[in-house]
């Protein structure tokens, strides 16, 4: 028998939305050829094990279910290199913020309906 995982444990559960076959008929054909796949990471809602299907509830309150798939995930994406046009950004609008004192508000363009 597998090992239990606790309640509250942080998982991921892994689910077919949908089968090949199921997919749109407008979808391109690459895309048609595989399962829409989800990948969710939440809390157990209940003991588990490995491979069995479980409920998760994740950080945004959602519940789902889905097959057991890990448990303690890394978030393993990321945002691509730093731009380097964009890294001085926050500095910059903290000095202006700065000059122009708590009291004034933001630059806002209003549109013309607002005159």
């Amino acid at each position: 028998m597998a090992e239990r995982i606790a309640q509250g444990t942080w998982v991921e559960i892994h689910r077919v939305v949908l089968r090949p076959v199921d997919r749109a008929p407008q979808i391109p054909d690459d895309t048609k050829a595989v399962a829409l796949e989800m990948r969710v990471k939440g809390f157990l809602a209940e003991p588990a094990a490995l491979g069995e299907e479980a409920e998760v509830l994740t950080p945004a309150g959602r519940r789902l279910r889905g097959t057991v798939a890990e448990v303690n995930p890394a978030y393993t994406h990321g945002f691509g290199p730093p731009v380097p046009e964009l890294s001085a950004i926050g500095q910059e609008v903290r000095a202006i913020l700065r000059t122009r004192g708590p009291k004034v508000p933001l630059l806002i363009k209003k549109g013309p309906e607002e005159g």
